[in-house]
C-alpha cells in the first residue's frame, strides 16, 4: 500500500491540485512523504532508464517522496521485464512502471504474451523526437547520403537502435519504405539499452543510430557522433539538424513515454499516484529537466491515458503489419 495514501487523497479530495501542491513543501509531509518502487523494463542508459531516475530525482527535490528504488530488467523492447511486473508486483500500490511506444511495439513484434491492457495506466509523460546519427567519421554527411547507401545496399548499413519493433525500429523502416527498400532487406541491430547501441556507434561497429535525441545529445554536442536529421514535424530549437522532411524523407515520428502501475491496485492507490505524478509534473523542477532533455511534455492521465494507449496501440500495429514487422 502506497504510504500516506490518505493523506494524498484526503488532501486532493480537500483543496484539489494547487492546494496538493502549496501542503507537499510543509515540513510534515516532506518528512511523511512515500517511499516508491520504479520498474525499468530495459538496461541502464536507455531513455526509460533516463526517464526513472529524472523522476526520482525531481520527486525527491520536491519532497514528494523520501525515498525510491529503482529496478532494471532489460530485454527485447520490455517484453521480457512486463511479465514480471505483472506477476511479481501485482497489488504493490507504491510502484510505477516506466515504458511507452517502444513497449507497444515490441509486443506487438514480439507476438508477446502479456500486453499493457494487464497493467494499471497512471500518466502519459513525455514525447520526443527520433534521431538519425552516424560516428563522426561516417562518410554520410547528410541524411540524403544515408538513403542513398540504403539503396544502393542496404545489408552494407546496420542501424543500431532499441528492441525490435520500437519506435527506432519502426522510424527505420519508415525510412526504408519511403525510399522505396524494403524492409525484409534492412539490417537493423537491436539493443536491450541506449548505452549498448551508443558504444556499438562510438565503436563503429555500425553505420548509423536511430533513438531519442536526447540519448544522442551530448556525443553530439561533443562531436563524437553527427546528426544527420530528425523526425520532427519541424525544426527544434537548439537542435543543429534538419527534419528527414527537410531531408527529402517524407517521415515523422513521436516516441512518447509515460508509467504505469501493476495489476491489482485498489482505486485509492492508483488515484494517490496520479496525484503524485500529476504534481511531479507541474513542478518547475520538471519544467527544467524536461527542457534539459529536449522532452516534450505530454500529460495525460487515468482513463484519458487509457484511451490513448488503445488508440496507438492499434495505430502501431497497422504500422507494423505494413513494414512486415508483424
Amino acid at each position: 500500500m502506497l504510504n500516506r495514501r490518505r493523506f494524498l487523497m484526503s488532501t486532493a479530495a480537500a483543496v484539489g491540485a494547487a492546494g496538493f501542491a502549496a501542503l507537499h513543501l510543509s515540513p510534515a509531509f516532506a518528512q511523511d512523504a512515500p517511499q516508491i518502487q520504479i520498474f525499468v523494463p530495459a538496461a541502464p542508459g536507455g531513455g526509460w532508464d533516463q526517464t526513472a531516475r529524472t523522476m526520482d530525482q525531481v520527486l525527491r527535490s520536491e519532497k514528494l517522496i523520501s525515498g525510491s528504488q529503482i529496478t532494471n530488467v532489460g530485454g527485447a523492447g520490455g517484453t521480457v521485464g512486463l511479465p514480471q511486473f505483472i506477476s511479481q508486483w501485482n497489488g504493490k500500490g507504491n510502484s510505477l512502471m516506466v515504458a511507452g511506444m517502444v513497449m507497444v511495439g515490441a509486443i506487438i513484434a514480439n507476438k508477446s504474451a502479456n500486453n499493457l491492457t494487464e497493467v494499471t495506466p497512471i500518466a502519459r509523460l513525455t514525447g520526443e523526437f527520433e534521431a538519425l546519427v552516424v560516428p563522426a567519421a561516417s562518410p554520410f554527411k547528410t541524411a540524403a547520403d544515408f538513403v542513398a547507401a540504403l539503396k544502393a545496399d542496404p545489408t552494407k548499413v546496420p542501424v543500431a537502435g532499441g528492441s525490435a519493433g520500437g519506435s527506432d525500429h519502426i522510424l527505420f523502416g519508415l525510412i526504408a519504405k519511403t525510399a522505396g527498400v524494403p524492409a525484409a532487406n534492412l539490417s537493423y541491430v537491436p539493443f536491450a539499452g541506449g548505452g549498448e547501441a551508443l558504444s556499438a556507434l562510438l565503436g563503429n561497429q555500425v553505420a548509423a543510430g536511430i533513438s531519442g535525441y536526447g540519448e544522442f545529445s551530448e556525443q553530439v554536442k561533443a562531436g563524437a557522433l553527427r546528426l544527420l536529421a530528425i523526425s520532427a514535424d519541424k525544426r527544434q530549437e537548439g537542435i543543429d539538424a534538419p527534419t528527414l522532411k527537410e531531408a527529402g524523407i517524407d517521415v515523422e515520428l513521436f516516441n512518447w513515454r509515460g508509467v504505469f502501475a501493476p495489476p491489482g491496485v485498489s482505486d485509492a492507490d492508483k488515484a494517490a499516484m496520479i496525484t503524485l505524478v500529476e504534481t511531479m509534473a507541474k513542478s518547475d523542477a520538471w519544467a527544467t529537466e524536461c527542457k534539459n532533455r529536449n522532452w516534450t511534455q505530454i500529460l495525460l492521465t487515468g482513463d484519458d491515458y487509457a484511451k490513448f494507449l488503445a488508440e496507438d496501440t492499434t495505430r502501431i500495429a497497422a504500422i507494423l503489419k505494413d513494414l512486415g514487422l508483424a
